[in-house]
């Protein structure tokens, strides 16, 4: 991985943890969504104006990928609704390095040497040793770790996905643009038809920082797709997720730490 990859993944970590932090500060995980999920919507649309067109070969895993997205939004919101966020947000980025290098190995044909390995299994190890390890003294709650891990698989497998994807694309941009303008209209679509009249009401007051959330979030997998399109899939995921969170959940103080870093 060449130096200016690594720090596209990053600064990716860092954009990604940002908009995770602003979703958890919104009190209302549906509203919070709907708004990065839209925002990711219009940004998409205004750069597939600008954009190559992806090539007919991508559009199988682009499809797919917005599918296994909204699954990951909604478990996601469950995560955030059933655990603490220090606990739930690392338990499910880090165990998705290690599922992302088997999927990467049977689909990408890319199987790690001993040192990539290693370095994948330290790195999930260790973001997933900082969620167990505020469970010390308490009763693990069984829900929240469950809808984390599944979170974690869709986060693995959308990430095959998307790798795949680009590479046929021909363009990390136009791939981009698309996923974000036909997954980005599956929330607000359910938003309005829960809301009707009151969409509007309910969104106005977390509008400029739901919307900062969605351009942190297309920024973040953009720089994510094109880091794929040159590297291999499986250590891009293990430092994407390494990078930045360790330290803002060390002293359970996420939300706060990453708006700071965002």
């Amino acid at each position: 991985m060449t130096p200016l990859v690594t720090a596209a993944v990053l600064v990716a970590a860092i954009t990604h943890a940002g908009w995770n932090a602003i979703a958890h500060r919104i009190t209302d995980k549906l509203v919070g969504f709907t708004l990065i999920a839209g925002g990711g919507m219009l940004i998409g649309l205004v750069l597939a104006a600008f954009t190559a067109f992806p090539a007919a070969r991508a559009w199988p895993y682009l499809l797919s990928s917005a599918v296994v997205h909204i699954a990951y939004y909604a478990l996601l919101m469950r995560s955030f609704r059933l655990g603490d966020f220090g606990q739930a947000y690392p338990l499910a980025r880090g165990s998705a390095p290690l599922v992302v290098t088997v999927l990467a190995a049977v689909f990408a044909h890319e199987v790690p040497d001993g040192w990539a390995a290693a370095g994948v299994a330290l790195s999930c190890a260790g973001l997933t040793g900082v969620a167990l390890w505020g469970l010390r003294g308490r009763r693990p709650d069984w829900a929240a770790i469950g809808a984390a891990l599944a979170t974690g698989l869709t986060i693995a497998a959308y990430t095959v996905i998307d790798g795949l994807g680009v590479r046929a694309s021909g363009s990390s941009l136009g791939y981009i643009a698309w996923l974000m303008a036909v997954q980005g209209a599956v929330l607000p679509a359910y938003a309005v038809h829960r809301w009707r009249g009151r969409t509007a009401a309910v969104l106005r007051p977390f509008a400029a920082l739901g919307l900062l959330g969605s351009a942190l979030s297309v920024l973040a997998y953009a720089l994510v797709l094109w880091a794929q399109t040159r590297a291999e899939l499986a250590p891009i995921a293990a430092l994407r997720e390494s990078s930045v969170k360790p330290y803002s959940y060390s002293n359970n103080f996420a939300g706060q730490g990453l708006m700071r870093l965002a």
